[in-house]
């Protein structure tokens, strides 16, 4: 952290962590409501429900055969659904693992669940899968697997484009965001330690003034918000429809716009610099009372980010989002901004791992004996096969042989109930978040790849001291350091 000169955040998901029994519900019902209304699909699907519990992150949408994956780090599928039926390890292989090339399991056949927005649109999709299969004149004529999954993203772009999910969540921000009061101290104590901060989002400016206005405490006595502008004194650049991943592009060439924050008007600029409007003699002024130096944008790129907070380098900057791809990905493999990974998921899986620590000793020794007793069988074989025998050394090697692989059938069978009952613990579907068996997860190989802090929520920043590291031992997945309590 001494060689970090600038820290920036997102806000959604980050600074602004959604509550997802209320907000991904919201949007739920809103991408139901555009597949029926827009898109062509049957009445019934509004009386259809959602378990916001159900998905996790880290998952992949086979949109060609309707199928829900969840992969380890060498991307082998170890848990498959077709729709919500579980799919036997005799297809999985034939469909996934019976190939001599090689599945790159991405785009375009294939859609990962890397955000926690995603979730409400992979349930649905398994919803229609189910639907197609169960009734198939109930969906619109030709819609196969792919065609389903393309209108649900259809409908929920169109969710955000004529703002029905933000509007009703700006009407009331307390239903659907939980409240942090831990971020105002977080942002002062990171601007006196001498840095700078900047926020990056993709909302717009009236939404954004809203959430942060929320995060920041500035209610009225019956609940309300107030939409003022102290907020930005926490933050030296707040750069508003950044239109990331392509925000973070060297090449970009998208205009920046300075925003008026009273009216939300746009105002032209010289790659970030003030310029006279027409018939004025000078840039327009910042409302009277707000600190010029805390300034608003809207669109541009990260270079004009970096003129705008004088970056020297882009290894003095650190970056927190949300999005392995949208927020990580692309400013530490792009940029080679330092990175902070936003997973909210953390807490509980952390929990789980202290509580079911006597578990984890028990299968472990599950395992010894399992691997113990399988090596002595493949030294019988090896002996049976190829070593000179007298007829009654032979029979006591076929004797014991059969023993062994009776020993073995029970240990292996007692082993992987075992390691099923440990992970349905953490989720009763898919498992533990970051593993898959006993390797990482394709999601925690992401974390591991990409992130270089990683942290349940953004406001952690606050209560540790970031000079203090340590490598974490084998049960918490390997990573570059993790921050430790001062």
């Amino acid at each position: 952290m001494r060689n970090i000169v600038a820290i920036g955040f997102d806000m959604d998901y980050t600074l602004a962590q959604y509550k997802p029994e209320t907000f991904e519900s919201l949007a739920y019902e809103g991408t139901v409501r555009k597949l029926v209304y827009d898109l062509g699909y049957p009445q019934e699907l509004l009386e259809w429900t959602f378990d916001w519990k159900y998905m996790v992150r880290g998952l992949v949408l086979d949109k060609k055969r309707g199928n829900i994956l969840k992969m380890d780090r060498h991307k082998y599928v170890k848990v498959a659904y077709h729709g919500f039926r579980e799919l036997s390890k005799e297809d999985k292989v034939g469909t996934y693992g019976n190939t001599f090339i090689r599945d790159s399991f991405d785009e375009p056949d294939y859609a990962l669940i890397d955000t926690l927005f995603s979730l409400a649109e992979a349930y649905l999709f398994a919803q229609l899968v189910d639907l197609r299969d169960n009734n198939p004149g109930k969906v619109p004529e030709g819609a196969d697997y792919r065609r389903m999954y393309k209108d649900v993203r259809a409908a929920v772009d169109l969710c955000h484009r004529d703002g029905t999910l933000k509007q009703v969540v700006a009407k009331d921000p307390k239903r659907y965001i939980n409240e942090d009061t831990s971020i105002v101290p977080m942002l002062k104590m990171l601007r006196n330690s001498g840095r700078l901060t900047f926020l990056v989002t993709n909302s717009l400016w009236d939404y954004t003034n809203i959430v942060m206005n929320f995060l920041c405490a500035w209610h009225t006595l019956d609940g309300g918000i107030t939409c003022k502008f102290d907020w930005l004194q926490y933050f030296d650049v707040v750069i508003t429809g950044s239109a990331k991943p392509g925000f973070f592009l060297e090449d970009n060439r998208a205009n920046i716009f300075e925003v008026e924050p009273e009216s939300g008007m746009l105002l032209n600029t010289d790659n970030g610099t003030p310029m006279p409007q027409v018939g004025s003699t000078s840039p327009k002024m910042l409302p009277k009372g707000l600190n010029k130096r805390y300034r608003v944008f809207q669109g541009g790129s990260v270079g004009h980010l970096h003129k705008l907070l004088s970056i020297e380098s882009s290894t003095q900057v650190l970056y927190v989002g949300d999005h392995i791809y949208g927020d990580i990905l692309r400013s530490k493999k792009v940029l080679g901004w330092r990175t902070m990974l936003v997973v909210p998921e953390l807490e509980r899986e952390v929990e789980l791992l202290w509580e079911l620590r006597d578990t984890r000793k028990q299968l472990r020794l599950l395992r010894n004996e399992r691997d113990l007793v399988e090596d002595r069988v493949h030294h019988l074989k090896w002996s049976l096969k190829f070593e000179s025998l007298g007829d009654d050394e032979k029979q006591n090697m076929i004797s014991s042989l059969g023993e062994l692989e009776s020993q073995r059938d029970q240990v292996r069978l007692a082993h992987q109930q075992a390691q099923g009952d440990y992970h349905q613990k953490f989720h009763k579907t898919w498992g533990q978040l970051m593993k898959t068996g006993y390797q990482n997860s394709r999601f925690a190989h992401q974390v591991e790849r990409f992130a270089c802090l990683y942290t349940s929520q953004v406001s952690n920043l606050s209560l540790y001291s970031p000079d203090k590291c340590y490598r974490p031992s084998e049960d918490f997945m390997p990573h570059e350091f993790h921050i430790l309590p001062s």
